[in-house]
C-alpha cells in the first residue's frame, strides 16, 4: 500500500511541492503566459488589418510580423502558415462579436423584437466602429467564387443570423420592421452599421472630423436608431 504522505516514488509530497513552486516561478509563468496572450493579440489585429488591406492572397506573414512589431520566427511560432493565421484571425474577431452579442442576451425577455434587435445591432457597430478593419476583411472574403467564404458563413455568420432573423420577423410582425425577406433586411442593417468604417476617409476628407470617434459614432447610432429602431415610424404588419 502506497504511503498517503509520498507520491511519485519515494518523493515526500512536501518536497514536491517545493519543488514546482520555486521563489518566483509561478509568478514568472503567469508572466510568460500573459506574454504570449498579448504577442498572439497583436499578431492578430495585425493579421486582420493586411488581410483588410491586401486580400488574402497578396497578404504576406512577413508584412503581418512587421505590423505586429514582431520577428517572422515568433509569429511561426503561434501561427504554423498564413492559412492557419487567416483561420485564426477570423474565428478571433467573430468571437469578439459573439461576446458582445452574449452580453445582450441579458435583456428583459418581455421587451419587444425591436427593442431586442436595438440592443443587438447597437453591440454590432460598437464592434465594428471599435474594429473597422473588420468591415473591410469582410468585403474581401464576400467575392463571389472565394473558397474561404462557405466556412465563414457556416461557422461564424450563419450562427448570428439563427439568432437574429426570428427577431426581425417578430418585429416584421408587429409592424415595427417594414415587410420583406429577412435576409435582406438583415443585410440592409448591416450595411448601414458599417457606413462609418467603410467610408471613414472620405467622411472625414467632407466633415473634417474623425467619424469613427466615439462622439461622432454615437451621433451617428442617434441617426440609425430614429430612423429604423425607434422614430422611423409605424409599418403595416405581415397578413
Amino acid at each position: 500500500m502506497t504511503n498517503s504522505s509520498t507520491i511519485d516514488g519515494d518523493v515526500p509530497q512536501r518536497h514536491r511541492r517545493r519543488a514546482a513552486s520555486p521563489p518566483g516561478g509561478r509568478s514568472s509563468e503567469r508572466r510568460e503566459q500573459q506574454r504570449s496572450i498579448e504577442t498572439r493579440i497583436a499578431i492578430l489585429t495585425a493579421a486582420l488589418a493586411e488581410f483588410a488591406e491586401n486580400g488574402y492572397d497578396a497578404a504576406s506573414t512577413r508584412n503581418i510580423g512587421r505590423r505586429a512589431g514582431i520577428h517572422n520566427t515568433l509569429l511561426t511560432y503561434h501561427f504554423l502558415n498564413k492559412e492557419a493565421l487567416w483561420r485564426a484571425t477570423a474565428e478571433h474577431f467573430f468571437a469578439e462579436i459573439a461576446a458582445q452579442l452574449g452580453q445582450t442576451a441579458a435583456y428583459d425577455p418581455s421587451l419587444p423584437p425591436i427593442d431586442k434587435l436595438r440592443e443587438e445591432f447597437r453591440s454590432f457597430f460598437r464592434f465594428i466602429v471599435a474594429r473597422p478593419d473588420f468591415h473591410q476583411f469582410m468585403i474581401r472574403e464576400s467575392q463571389p467564387g472565394n473558397p474561404r467564404l462557405p466556412w465563414l458563413i457556416e461557422t461564424f455568420i450563419r450562427p448570428i443570423m439563427t439568432r437574429t432573423l426570428p427577431l426581425i420577423q417578430a418585429a416584421q410582425q408587429a409592424g415595427q420592421l417594414p415587410q420583406g425577406h429577412p435576409v435582406l433586411l438583415y443585410y440592409f442593417l448591416v450595411s448601414i452599421l458599417t457606413v462609418l468604417s467603410a467610408h471613414s476617409a472620405e467622411i472625414e476628407l467632407h466633415s473634417g472630423d474623425n467619424p469613427l470617434a466615439l462622439d461622432r459614432a454615437e451621433q451617428y447610432w442617434a441617426l440609425v436608431d430614429q430612423m429604423v429602431f425607434a422614430g422611423g415610424g409605424a409599418h403595416p404588419a405581415a397578413d
